[in-house]
Protein backbone atom coordinates (compact mmCIF):
# COMPACT_ATOMS: atom_id res chain seq x y z
CA UNK A 1 0.00 0.00 0.00
CA UNK A 2 0.73 3.76 -0.84
CA UNK A 3 0.79 6.12 1.50
CA UNK A 4 1.08 10.26 1.61
CA UNK A 5 1.14 11.63 4.97
CA UNK A 6 0.93 15.70 5.15
CA UNK A 7 3.10 15.83 2.17
CA UNK A 8 3.67 19.57 1.07
CA UNK A 9 5.99 21.14 -1.33
CA UNK A 10 5.99 24.97 -2.83
CA UNK A 11 6.82 26.57 -5.92
CA UNK A 12 6.54 29.66 -6.47
CA UNK A 13 3.25 31.09 -6.02
CA UNK A 14 1.89 27.33 -6.13
CA UNK A 15 2.12 25.39 -2.82
CA UNK A 16 0.82 21.81 -2.23
CA UNK A 17 -0.98 21.60 0.76
CA UNK A 18 -0.81 19.12 3.52
CA UNK A 19 -1.44 16.05 1.70
CA UNK A 20 -3.26 12.58 3.40
CA UNK A 21 -3.62 9.54 0.92
CA UNK A 22 -3.72 6.30 1.03
CA UNK A 23 -3.70 4.05 -2.28
CA UNK A 24 -4.69 0.50 -2.03
CA UNK A 25 -2.51 -2.26 -3.29
CA UNK A 26 -3.66 -4.06 -6.34
CA UNK A 27 -5.74 -0.48 -6.72
CA UNK A 28 -6.31 1.48 -10.00
CA UNK A 29 -6.27 4.89 -7.99
CA UNK A 30 -6.69 8.10 -10.67
CA UNK A 31 -5.55 11.15 -8.92
CA UNK A 32 -8.13 13.65 -11.10
CA UNK A 33 -7.30 17.48 -11.22
CA UNK A 34 -7.15 20.48 -13.51
CA UNK A 35 -3.86 21.68 -15.06
CA UNK A 36 -1.58 23.37 -12.52
CA UNK A 37 -3.46 21.39 -9.60
CA UNK A 38 0.02 19.98 -8.42
CA UNK A 39 -0.48 16.21 -10.28
CA UNK A 40 2.44 15.92 -11.71
CA UNK A 41 4.54 17.28 -8.94
CA UNK A 42 2.59 14.26 -6.92
CA UNK A 43 4.13 11.60 -8.84
CA UNK A 44 7.53 13.19 -8.87
CA UNK A 45 7.91 12.84 -5.37
CA UNK A 46 6.29 9.03 -5.48
CA UNK A 47 8.79 8.62 -7.69
CA UNK A 48 12.05 10.15 -5.91
CA UNK A 49 12.53 12.65 -8.50
CA UNK A 50 11.59 15.52 -6.20
CA UNK A 51 11.68 16.14 -2.09
CA UNK A 52 8.73 17.07 -0.27
CA UNK A 53 9.58 20.09 2.03
CA UNK A 54 7.34 18.50 4.25
CA UNK A 55 5.46 14.65 5.03
CA UNK A 56 6.40 11.35 4.62
CA UNK A 57 5.55 8.49 1.29
CA UNK A 58 5.80 5.23 2.66
CA UNK A 59 5.46 1.84 1.12
CA UNK A 60 4.10 -0.90 2.76
CA UNK A 61 4.47 0.86 6.31
CA UNK A 62 7.99 1.68 5.06
CA UNK A 63 9.36 5.58 4.93
CA UNK A 64 10.85 5.82 1.58
CA UNK A 65 10.61 9.67 1.17
CA UNK A 66 14.32 10.06 0.79
CA UNK A 67 14.91 6.81 -0.96
CA UNK A 68 16.40 6.74 -4.34
CA UNK A 69 14.51 6.16 -7.43
CA UNK A 70 16.00 3.41 -8.45
CA UNK A 71 15.56 1.62 -5.48
CA UNK A 72 11.65 2.21 -4.91
CA UNK A 73 10.77 -0.07 -7.92
CA UNK A 74 8.40 2.29 -9.34
CA UNK A 75 7.88 3.26 -13.65
CA UNK A 76 6.75 6.61 -14.75
CA UNK A 77 5.24 6.73 -18.12
CA UNK A 78 4.73 10.48 -18.98
CA UNK A 79 2.55 11.81 -21.86
CA UNK A 80 5.38 12.70 -24.09
CA UNK A 81 6.37 9.29 -24.19
CA UNK A 82 10.11 10.03 -23.85
CA UNK A 83 11.26 7.16 -26.05
CA UNK A 84 14.73 6.96 -26.94
CA UNK A 85 14.45 7.84 -30.93
CA UNK A 86 17.87 6.10 -32.32
CA UNK A 87 16.57 2.55 -30.62
CA UNK A 88 14.41 0.22 -31.81
CA UNK A 89 10.82 -0.58 -29.99
CA UNK A 90 12.74 -3.62 -28.73
CA UNK A 91 15.08 -2.11 -27.49
CA UNK A 92 13.26 0.61 -25.99
CA UNK A 93 11.52 -2.08 -24.08
CA UNK A 94 14.28 -3.27 -22.93
CA UNK A 95 16.40 -0.40 -21.81
CA UNK A 96 15.41 -0.57 -18.04
CA UNK A 97 15.88 -4.41 -17.97
CA UNK A 98 19.36 -3.94 -19.53
CA UNK A 99 20.30 -1.11 -17.39
CA UNK A 100 19.62 -3.75 -14.15
CA UNK A 101 22.18 -5.93 -15.35
CA UNK A 102 19.64 -8.55 -17.40
CA UNK A 103 21.11 -10.40 -20.32
CA UNK A 104 20.27 -9.08 -23.57
CA UNK A 105 18.93 -12.51 -24.41
CA UNK A 106 16.39 -12.48 -21.02
CA UNK A 107 15.90 -8.69 -21.64
CA UNK A 108 14.71 -9.36 -25.19
CA UNK A 109 12.75 -12.21 -24.40
CA UNK A 110 10.89 -10.02 -22.01
CA UNK A 111 10.41 -7.45 -24.06
CA UNK A 112 9.09 -9.58 -26.93
CA UNK A 113 6.14 -10.68 -24.12
CA UNK A 114 5.29 -7.96 -22.65
CA UNK A 115 4.78 -6.70 -26.25
CA UNK A 116 2.46 -9.18 -27.27
CA UNK A 117 0.53 -8.59 -24.31
CA UNK A 118 -0.08 -4.74 -25.28
CA UNK A 119 -0.52 -5.99 -29.23
CA UNK A 120 2.39 -4.10 -30.40
CA UNK A 121 4.75 -7.20 -31.28
CA UNK A 122 4.77 -6.59 -34.83
CA UNK A 123 6.27 -2.75 -33.96
CA UNK A 124 9.69 -4.66 -32.16
CA UNK A 125 11.80 -3.96 -34.93
CA UNK A 126 10.50 -0.22 -35.97
CA UNK A 127 11.73 3.29 -34.39
CA UNK A 128 9.31 5.42 -32.30
CA UNK A 129 9.20 7.95 -35.26
CA UNK A 130 7.49 5.73 -37.83
CA UNK A 131 4.71 5.14 -35.31
CA UNK A 132 1.44 6.94 -34.42
CA UNK A 133 1.01 8.52 -31.05
CA UNK A 134 -1.13 5.69 -29.54
CA UNK A 135 1.87 3.17 -30.73
CA UNK A 136 4.15 5.06 -29.08
CA UNK A 137 2.43 5.60 -25.59
CA UNK A 138 1.79 1.33 -25.57
CA UNK A 139 5.52 1.42 -26.14
CA UNK A 140 6.31 3.55 -22.95
CA UNK A 141 3.59 1.57 -21.15
CA UNK A 142 5.67 -1.82 -22.23
CA UNK A 143 9.00 -0.43 -21.49
CA UNK A 144 7.59 0.66 -17.66
CA UNK A 145 5.92 -2.95 -17.21
CA UNK A 146 8.70 -5.01 -18.20
CA UNK A 147 10.39 -4.15 -15.02
CA UNK A 148 7.11 -5.51 -13.06
CA UNK A 149 7.31 -2.33 -11.14
CA UNK A 150 5.56 -2.38 -7.44
CA UNK A 151 3.82 0.91 -8.55
CA UNK A 152 3.18 2.10 -12.58
CA UNK A 153 2.99 5.72 -12.40
CA UNK A 154 0.97 7.37 -15.40
CA UNK A 155 1.25 11.16 -16.15
CA UNK A 156 -1.85 12.11 -18.75
CA UNK A 157 -0.39 8.97 -20.64
CA UNK A 158 -3.59 9.39 -23.06
CA UNK A 159 -3.55 13.53 -23.59
CA UNK A 160 -1.48 12.82 -26.67
CA UNK A 161 -2.99 10.47 -28.73
CA UNK A 162 -6.12 10.81 -30.97
CA UNK A 163 -9.59 10.00 -30.01
CA UNK A 164 -9.86 6.86 -31.56
CA UNK A 165 -6.18 5.63 -29.97
CA UNK A 166 -7.29 6.96 -27.05
CA UNK A 167 -10.19 4.58 -26.41
CA UNK A 168 -8.51 1.64 -27.01
CA UNK A 169 -5.06 2.68 -24.98
CA UNK A 170 -8.10 3.27 -21.84
CA UNK A 171 -9.51 -0.30 -22.30
CA UNK A 172 -5.83 -1.65 -22.57
CA UNK A 173 -4.84 0.04 -19.55
CA UNK A 174 -7.24 -1.01 -17.41
CA UNK A 175 -7.18 -4.55 -19.05
CA UNK A 176 -3.67 -4.69 -17.92
CA UNK A 177 -4.07 -3.79 -14.48
CA UNK A 178 -6.70 -6.03 -13.60
CA UNK A 179 -4.44 -8.84 -15.60
CA UNK A 180 -1.12 -8.06 -13.77
CA UNK A 181 -2.84 -6.59 -10.41
CA UNK A 182 -0.02 -3.85 -10.40
CA UNK A 183 -0.93 -0.85 -8.30
CA UNK A 184 -1.74 2.07 -10.70
CA UNK A 185 -1.80 6.25 -9.97
CA UNK A 186 -3.16 8.13 -12.43
CA UNK A 187 -3.13 11.36 -12.91
CA UNK A 188 -5.57 13.53 -15.29
CA UNK A 189 -7.78 16.28 -16.02
CA UNK A 190 -10.23 14.29 -18.21
CA UNK A 191 -12.94 13.53 -15.61
CA UNK A 192 -14.61 11.02 -18.35
CA UNK A 193 -11.24 9.13 -18.68
CA UNK A 194 -10.95 8.97 -14.01
CA UNK A 195 -14.61 8.44 -14.03
CA UNK A 196 -13.70 4.61 -16.83
CA UNK A 197 -10.78 3.34 -15.11
CA UNK A 198 -11.02 4.44 -11.10
CA UNK A 199 -11.45 2.27 -8.68
CA UNK A 200 -11.22 5.66 -6.92
CA UNK A 201 -10.51 8.65 -7.75
CA UNK A 202 -9.07 11.52 -5.75
CA UNK A 203 -9.65 15.08 -6.58
CA UNK A 204 -7.09 17.88 -5.77
CA UNK A 205 -8.16 21.39 -6.80
CA UNK A 206 -5.64 24.47 -5.85
CA UNK A 207 -2.75 22.36 -4.57
CA UNK A 208 -5.36 20.64 -2.01
CA UNK A 209 -6.91 17.17 -1.67
CA UNK A 210 -10.70 18.15 -1.78
CA UNK A 211 -12.06 14.31 -2.00
CA UNK A 212 -11.42 10.53 -2.52
CA UNK A 213 -14.20 8.20 -3.17
CA UNK A 214 -15.69 5.74 -6.23
CA UNK A 215 -16.21 7.44 -9.67
CA UNK A 216 -19.89 6.86 -8.55
CA UNK A 217 -19.96 8.23 -5.46
CA UNK A 218 -18.34 11.55 -6.14
CA UNK A 219 -20.68 12.08 -8.53
CA UNK A 220 -23.71 11.11 -6.51
CA UNK A 221 -22.02 13.46 -3.41
CA UNK A 222 -19.29 15.63 -4.28
CA UNK A 223 -18.17 17.13 -1.00
CA UNK A 224 -18.66 20.62 -1.62
CA UNK A 225 -19.38 22.89 -4.59
CA UNK A 226 -15.71 23.62 -6.21
CA UNK A 227 -15.77 19.37 -6.70
CA UNK A 228 -19.32 19.62 -8.10
CA UNK A 229 -18.10 22.32 -10.65
CA UNK A 230 -15.17 20.87 -11.65
CA UNK A 231 -16.76 17.33 -12.73
CA UNK A 232 -19.44 19.38 -14.63
CA UNK A 233 -22.55 19.34 -12.36
CA UNK A 234 -25.32 21.31 -13.97
CA UNK A 235 -27.77 23.15 -11.66
CA UNK A 236 -26.18 22.75 -8.54
CA UNK A 237 -28.27 24.96 -6.22
CA UNK A 238 -27.49 26.49 -2.53
CA UNK A 239 -30.06 25.63 -0.46
CA UNK A 240 -31.60 26.10 2.98
CA UNK A 241 -34.15 23.23 4.11
CA UNK A 242 -36.60 23.69 6.97
CA UNK A 243 -38.13 20.53 6.88
CA UNK A 244 -36.76 16.68 5.69
CA UNK A 245 -37.60 16.77 1.84
CA UNK A 246 -38.24 20.43 1.08
CA UNK A 247 -35.68 23.08 0.61
CA UNK A 248 -35.99 26.82 -0.70
CA UNK A 249 -33.82 27.85 -3.43
CA UNK A 250 -33.79 31.52 -5.31
CA UNK A 251 -37.47 31.72 -3.56
CA UNK A 252 -38.92 28.75 -4.71
CA UNK A 253 -39.80 25.15 -2.96
CA UNK A 254 -38.07 22.05 -4.58
CA UNK A 255 -39.27 18.68 -3.19
CA UNK A 256 -35.70 17.16 -2.79
CA UNK A 257 -35.24 13.06 -1.62
CA UNK A 258 -32.88 12.51 1.08
CA UNK A 259 -32.72 16.17 2.18
CA UNK A 260 -32.32 17.00 5.88
CA UNK A 261 -31.91 20.60 7.59
CA UNK A 262 -28.07 19.88 7.65
CA UNK A 263 -28.21 19.53 3.66
CA UNK A 264 -26.68 22.98 2.08
CA UNK A 265 -26.55 21.89 -1.65
CA UNK A 266 -28.80 20.46 -4.36
CA UNK A 267 -27.78 18.79 -7.78
CA UNK A 268 -30.64 18.54 -10.39
CA UNK A 269 -29.54 15.67 -12.90
CA UNK A 270 -30.19 17.69 -16.00
CA UNK A 271 -31.53 14.64 -18.29
CA UNK A 272 -33.94 14.03 -15.89
CA UNK A 273 -35.48 17.36 -16.63
CA UNK A 274 -38.77 16.56 -18.79
CA UNK A 275 -39.64 19.57 -20.89
CA UNK A 276 -42.99 20.18 -22.32
CA UNK A 277 -44.86 22.99 -24.14
CA UNK A 278 -48.04 22.37 -21.50
CA UNK A 279 -48.09 21.02 -17.87
CA UNK A 280 -46.57 17.85 -17.57
CA UNK A 281 -48.87 15.00 -15.96
CA UNK A 282 -46.63 13.01 -13.87
CA UNK A 283 -45.95 11.57 -10.15
CA UNK A 284 -43.24 13.96 -10.85
CA UNK A 285 -43.15 16.82 -7.73
CA UNK A 286 -41.45 19.47 -8.99
CA UNK A 287 -42.81 21.48 -12.30
CA UNK A 288 -42.08 25.47 -13.21
CA UNK A 289 -42.85 27.44 -15.79
CA UNK A 290 -39.94 29.40 -17.79
CA UNK A 291 -39.13 30.42 -20.82
CA UNK A 292 -36.05 28.90 -22.89
CA UNK A 293 -33.08 31.30 -22.44
CA UNK A 294 -30.27 29.89 -24.45
CA UNK A 295 -29.06 26.82 -25.30
CA UNK A 296 -26.30 24.83 -27.10
CA UNK A 297 -24.86 21.32 -28.41
CA UNK A 298 -23.69 18.56 -25.79
CA UNK A 299 -22.25 15.95 -27.43
CA UNK A 300 -25.30 13.72 -28.87
CA UNK A 301 -27.35 15.88 -26.88
CA UNK A 302 -28.37 19.82 -26.50
CA UNK A 303 -28.43 21.99 -23.38
CA UNK A 304 -31.40 23.92 -22.99
CA UNK A 305 -31.34 26.81 -20.47
CA UNK A 306 -34.55 27.31 -19.03
CA UNK A 307 -35.39 30.47 -16.79
CA UNK A 308 -37.17 30.20 -14.03
CA UNK A 309 -37.77 33.31 -12.53
CA UNK A 310 -35.25 33.45 -10.05
CA UNK A 311 -34.70 29.56 -10.63
CA UNK A 312 -32.51 28.25 -13.62
CA UNK A 313 -32.04 25.74 -15.06
CA UNK A 314 -30.63 22.93 -17.63
CA UNK A 315 -31.57 20.29 -19.03
CA UNK A 316 -30.40 17.83 -21.30
CA UNK A 317 -33.14 16.68 -24.18
CA UNK A 318 -32.28 14.53 -27.73
CA UNK A 319 -32.28 16.44 -31.11
CA UNK A 320 -35.79 14.76 -31.32
CA UNK A 321 -37.62 16.04 -28.75
CA UNK A 322 -35.84 19.51 -29.22
CA UNK A 323 -37.64 19.59 -33.28
CA UNK A 324 -40.62 18.65 -31.22
CA UNK A 325 -41.02 21.30 -28.95
CA UNK A 326 -39.97 23.78 -31.41
CA UNK A 327 -37.55 24.97 -29.58
CA UNK A 328 -36.06 28.66 -29.89
CA UNK A 329 -35.25 31.46 -27.65
CA UNK A 330 -38.00 32.78 -25.76
CA UNK A 331 -40.03 29.51 -25.84
CA UNK A 332 -42.71 29.11 -22.71
CA UNK A 333 -42.10 25.59 -21.49
CA UNK A 334 -42.91 23.77 -18.34
CA UNK A 335 -39.49 22.14 -16.59
CA UNK A 336 -40.37 18.80 -14.67
CA UNK A 337 -38.53 16.83 -12.71
CA UNK A 338 -39.13 13.66 -9.52
CA UNK A 339 -37.54 14.38 -6.26
CA UNK A 340 -35.46 11.49 -7.28
CA UNK A 341 -33.75 13.31 -9.51
CA UNK A 342 -31.98 15.91 -7.35
CA UNK A 343 -29.19 14.63 -5.03
CA UNK A 344 -27.94 16.56 -1.56
CA UNK A 345 -24.66 17.83 -0.23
Amino acid sequence: MLELRGIAKRYGRFALEALDLKVMSNEYCVLLGPSGAGKTVILEMLAGLIRPDAGQVLWDGRDITSAAPETRRFAMVYQDYALFPHMSVRANIAFGLRSRGVTRTEAAGRAEAVARNLGIAELLARRPATMSGGEQQRVALARAMVTEPKLLLLDEPLAAVDIAGRRRLRDQLKQLQQRTRTTFLHVTHDIDEAMFLADRAAVILDGRLRQVASPEELFRRPSDRDVARFLGMRNILDVVCSEPGFCRARGVTIHVAGSDVATRHVWIRPEEIILSGQPFDSSARNQFHGHVAQYSRAGDLLAVEVDCGDLELTALVTYASFECLAIQKGRQVYATFKSSATHCF
